[in-house]
Formats: C-alpha cells, sequence, structure tokens
C-alpha cells in the first residue's frame, strides 16, 4: 500500500474480479445533518431492501426449444411449478434474493382446454390474447392457472408445495394481485364454500349501483374487436366474433362501451369499487361496498396460503379509499405481509403510500425511465437528481427500483439498449441510490435479448406475457434443469457474476441498506474529466460504514477524473477533513488504495468503502 500524500491522491482504480470479502454492520445514523444542504434530504431512511427476482412461472422452467409462433403448450413447452426445484432456487438465493415474484399464478382466460386433466375447458377466442393468454385477465381468483401443474388436478397442491419450497430455501414468496379487472368469462369454481361469486347478485339493469360489482351498459350488447385476431392466421376456439355479453360490460382499462376497440383491454371487464364513472366519478363508500368485501376476503385467503407478499397491478385505477381500508385489514391476518403498488403518476404517490397504506410503489415514471435514457443515450444524470430530489424525495426508501420486468423491454433487445452491458452503471444505481427494494426480472442476468416474435405478441422486445414460449438465454444458464449457468458464454458468465456481486453487496452493507445520501455531483462538475452528464457520484452512510459510489454511463469513453469529497459531505458522514483515508472497491473486490483519482472504463460501476488511514 502507498503511502498517503494527500487526502485525495493519485492512484488508479480498475475493474477487478470479485469476492465477497466484509461482513455488514448492523446500525444505522440517526443524527441529522445539522444545516440544510441541497445535496441531500433530510429523509431518516429505513432498511426496506428487498431483493425480488421476478419468475414468469409459465415460462421459467421450460426446456422446449421448438419456438413456433402461435404454438400450443404442446409444441413450445409450458413451465411448472414443479420445474422451479430447491436448486432452482438455491441459485436465486445465491444471486442475493429475498423475494420471489411468481407472476401469472391465478387461473386466467387461455384458450388451452384443461378439461380432460380435470380443469377447466377454453375460453372464446374471442376474448383471449394469445395462446397461452394474459395472467392479467384473471378467470378464478380463488384458483391456480392449470398450465403451471403436472397433475392439474392437484394444481393447488402444486402451488402450495412450492411456497413451502421457497420459504425452506430462505426466500420469500410475492403473487400477483389483479384488483381492477377479470376475465370476461369470469366465474369462480374454487370458491370457498358460502362465497357469493363476482356478479352473482348484480341488478343488471343499472349501469351503476354501489354494491354491484361491475359496470352494465343497459340494452347494449358487447361488439368484439374484428381485429382481434389472437391467433394471426389460425383461428382460436369459437373464434367468430360472436362472444355473447347482454348487456355489456365496462372494459377493463375505463371504456365505457360496448364496442371496445383492439388496442383497449377488450379481453377484460372492469370491476366496480362504488365509483360512478359516468356521473363525475362521485365516490360511495359508505356502507363499504361489496366489492371491498369480496377483495378482501380473497387477498385474506391468499395471505393464509401462507404467501408473504402482493404485486397489485395498476394500483392508481382502483380507489385510493380501498386501498387505506384492505391493507390494514389483511395484515390483521398476517402483519408481515407486503404491498406492491404498480402506480405511474408521481403527483399520487404520496397519497398512495401514507392514504393507501402501501408498502412500496413502481419508480418507473422516475428513475427506470431516467436511466432507460441514460443508457440509450439521449439523456443525463440530471434525472437520477430529480428523482432524489423531488419526485421521491421523502420517501425513497419506499420506491420499488427495476430495470426490467414483464411489461418493459429486455436491455438487450434492440428495442432498448442492444448491449446488456449498459445495464451495469444504471443497475448499481438502481440498486443502491437508496435503502428501498430492487427487482430483477429472470434472463435479465444473463443478458436475455427477447428476440422474435411469439405469436400475439409481436417482435417489440419484451419476453411474451400472451404466448408459449422458450427463453433462451435464460435456458442456457437453466441447463436442462441443471440451474447452473452450463451453457453460458464467457460473458454471460461475467454479466451474471456482476449482478451477483451487486445485489448481494446491495443485501448486506449497512450503508445500502439504511444510510443516508449525499449527491457529489455539484462538488465535482467543475473537475477535470469528470463528465457529469454521464459520470454520477454519490455517497451512502451510517455511523458503521461509508460508501463512494460512482457510475459511468458513457458506452465508449474512458474518463479519469479526480473526485472531491467536499467537507460537508466529510462532516455528515463524521469524518475528519483533515485526516486521511483509503478507498477499498467492493464491488468489485479490488485492493484498497489511498487515491481518488480514478480510471472509470465505459459503462462500469464502483463501490468503495472510506475508511482512516
Amino acid at each position: 500500500m502507498k503511502k498517503l500524500l494527500l487526502p485525495a491522491a493519485a492512484a488508479t482504480l480498475a475493474l477487478a474480479s470479485f469476492a465477497f470479502p466484509f461482513s455488514p454492520p448492523t446500525t444505522a445514523v440517526t443524527e441529522p445533518l445539522a444545516l440544510a444542504d441541497p445535496n441531500t434530504t433530510d429523509e431518516v431512511p429505513q432498511d426496506h431492501k428487498l431483493v425480488i427476482y421476478q419468475v414468469m412461472t409459465r415460462l421459467f422452467g421450460n426446456k422446449k426449444t421448438l419456438n413456433k409462433p402461435y404454438g400450443t403448450a404442446a409444441e413450445n413447452g409450458v413451465g411448472k411449478f414443479n420445474d422451479i426445484t430447491d436448486k432452482a432456487l438455491q441459485e436465486i438465493k445465491k444471486l442475493g434474493a429475498s423475494h420471489v415474484w411468481y407472476t401469472g399464478v391465478l387461473e386466467h382466460a387461455t384458450m388451452t382446454d384443461h378439461s380432460k386433466a380435470g380443469g377447466p375447458g377454453p375460453d372464446d377466442a374471442d376474448v383471449v390474447k394469445g395462446r397461452a393468454g394474459s395472467p392479467y385477465a384473471i378467470r378464478d381468483y380463488y384458483d391456480i392457472a392449470p398450465d403451471l401443474a403436472v397433475d392439474v388436478k392437484n394444481r393447488k397442491q402444486e402451488f402450495e408445495a412450492l411456497v413451502k419450497r421457497t420459504h425452506a430455501n430462505g426466500l420469500k414468496v410475492i403473487i400477483d394481485f389483479i384488483p381492477n379487472h377479470v376475465a370476461r368469462s369470469y366465474a369462480s369454481n374454487a370458491k370457498p364454500a358460502g362465497t357469493v361469486d363476482l356478479g352473482e347478485k348484480d341488478d343488471k339493469n343499472k349501469a351503476f349501483a354501489p354494491n354491484n360489482n361491475f359496470y352494465y351498459l343497459p340494452g347494449k350488447a358487447l361488439v368484439v374487436p374484428k381485429a382481434g385476431n389472437p391467433l394471426g392466421a389460425a383461428l382460436g376456439p369459437k373464434e367468430d366474433g360472436k362472444f355473447t355479453e347482454n348487456p355489456a360490460k365496462a372494459t377493463g382499462n375505463d371504456v365505457f362501451s360496448e364496442a371496445p376497440k383492439v388496442d383497449d383491454w377488450y379481453e377484460t371487464v372492469k370491476l366496480n369499487y362504488g365509483v360512478d364513472y359516468q356521473n363525475g366519478r362521485k365516490g360511495h363508500f359508505e356502507p363499504i361496498p361489496d366489492t371491498w368485501l369480496k377483495m378482501r376476503d380473497i387477498l385474506v385467503y391468499w395471505a393464509q396460503k401462507d404467501v408473504d407478499g402482493f404485486r397489485c397491478d395498476m394500483a392508481e385505477m382502483v380507489p385510493i379509499e380501498f386501498w387505506g381500508w384492505v391493507i390494514p385489514e389483511v395484515k390483521k391476518v398476517k402483519p408481515g405481509i407486503v404491498f406492491m403498488g404498480e402506480a405511474y403518476n408521481p403527483k399520487e404517490y404520496k397519497n398512495y403510500l401514507e392514504k393507501g397504506k402501501f408498502d412500496y410503489l413502481y419508480d418507473k415514471v422516475g428513475l427506470y425511465d431516467g436511466l432507460r435514457r441514460l443508457m440509450t443515450g439521449s439523456g443525463t444524470t440530471e434525472d437520477i437528481t430529480t428523482v432524489w430530489s423531488k419526485e421521491s424525495r421523502g420517501f425513497g426508501s419506499r420506491m420499488l427500483r427495476f430495470l426490467e420486468n414483464h411489461d418493459e423491454q429486455r436491455i438487450a433487445s434492440k428495442q432498448f439498449a442492444g448491449d446488456a452491458r449498459t445495464a451495469i452503471p444504471a443497475m448499481t444505481v438502481s440498486a443502491t441510490l437508496g435503502s428501498g427494494p430492487v427487482m430483477v426480472y429472470f434472463g435479465q442476468e444473463v443478458g436475455e435479448p427477447a428476440n422474435g416474435a411469439e405469436g400475439f405478441s409481436s417482435a417489440d422486445g419484451r419476453t411474451s406475457i400472451f404466448d408459449y414460449w422458450g427463453v433462451p438465454e435464460h435456458q442456457k444458464w437453466m441447463n436442462g434443469g441443471k440451474f447452473d449457468g452450463g451453457k453460458l458464454d464467457s460473458n454471460q458468465k461475467m454479466l451474471r457474476d456482476f449482478y451477483a456481486r451487486l445485489l448481494n453487496l446491495t443485501s448486506t452493507s449497512d450503508a445500502i441498506r439504511r444510510g443516508k445520501f449525499y449527491e457529489l455531483q455539484d462538488a465535482n462538475n467543475l473537475g477535470k474529466e469528470y463528465d457529469q452528464r454521464l459520470v454520477y457520484s454519490y455517497l451512502r452512510y451510517t455511523d458503521k460504514q461509508k460508501l463512494l459510489i460512482i457510475a459511468n454511463f458513457s458506452k465508449d469513453k474512458t474518463l479519469k477524473p479526480t473526485i472531491d469529497i467536499p467537507k460537508p459531505a466529510l462532516l455528515a458522514m463524521g469524518l475528519d477533513p483533515d485526516k486521511f483515508y483509503t478507498y477499498t472497491d467492493l464491488l468489485n473486490n479490488a485492493p484498497a488504495t489511498e487515491s481518488l483519482t480514478l480510471t472509470l472504463p465505459p459503462l462500469s460501476a464502483y463501490v468503495l468503502e472510506i475508511n482512516p488511514k
């Protein structure tokens, strides 16, 4: 180790290979900053560092590689609960995950006929999107998708076994709750005895009634969109444009017309939570609407099946008053259960956290969109500053950060970045900017590009949620069920190793889990070779650990800045500005250096632990 000459004197850092050398401290900083400082916030960080691994359950364990557009389950294959083995779960745990979000678990509309196996028959293709069907068009809230079971009759038991297996491997379970809409064919065959089904007692002669479960268009029959074409040139079961629904119900995306368009959610119907949409959106919440009670019972049912959390689809399309009532109701039954809301309106985030009682909300319109612009060369780091300083100021630890999920395009797709390595700086920021949850989507960690048109899902850079399909790069990691990465190439192995290092550091670092935040852009924006449009640096710290995090988003520039940690930041961390310090790169497992003159290759990131000399 070289002698220290100045507090920020010169030795260079470069990427290195990696293993985790430290044990996480446990005590958080509690003292507030003495003076208001525009480079930080007064938010007291809370430890909400869930690391969520999202699995599209139908696709995850599928070993077939035919990938025929519009292919059947027999042709293209379909993953089962039983494919998610102890070994698979152990490898997900080793990646750094704390939770697995099993997407598409509940029974939904599908063109596949399971009646001979003791399950439901096919839906009318006029109101199904894709041969497999959207997992967000629920056909029975109380049942399990038959596609996911080896023995269809025992599908619920196979799901319960997966929950137990997941818990046994040290992971918690999240499933979807889709509250806003259901499939047009909704009818529960698995509801508990004595349960009244949705719509069973509705007055269908009324467009709106507070205790109706659906909205109706009396005197009008549904007109199916002619251009739906769910199987392309082929015809699905009963695909004739004659699906009967009379009176027509309002369509899931708030369309109060008997003739929804092809780009509407025409396969779904909207649930009525007591909001009269056609009369000024007046709320009728007292007495408690019938739909509220039914949905509470559904949530409690699954909470009692030992799931640990719900990802709540399109949470803002359901009145906030419902959430503020139902979430505490479910937590009476299972106090530790978590609710994550899919939300897109930053102006309402605080309301949904405080009044709506959500634990977490999506940070899509904000950090995801800002990082995406940086990753595609059309943004600057100012977007990151806007997120913490304005958009989620005061509640950043409650925002779920991610770069991929089932709705978004794959990073490696040509429609997004075209290069999985662009995730290195962006994912580092996503995981470490705050003390809130972070998520990865299966296949992200090996650079899955979602090539090809699967069927109903066009060549759009997304992994299909509508079709039966094999996910090729993920299948290389799966390696026929060995889950050992045996077929990955060297670049994929390096990428997955990066994710494992980052996520494990994220989940074990005291400063990342519960530390305060201090941005260093202002201190460095005039520095030579510090391109503040493409380089982003900040501190995360507690009284037990101090970290300096730096990301270079440039795809082609190696930069060599000298990072300045200003006196106010040193004092905020409880460090003496006149003392000297060493910097150890925990992310890349590089040896300690005594310099903050750094070499930042393109698409690189560093997490430097600061310790006294």
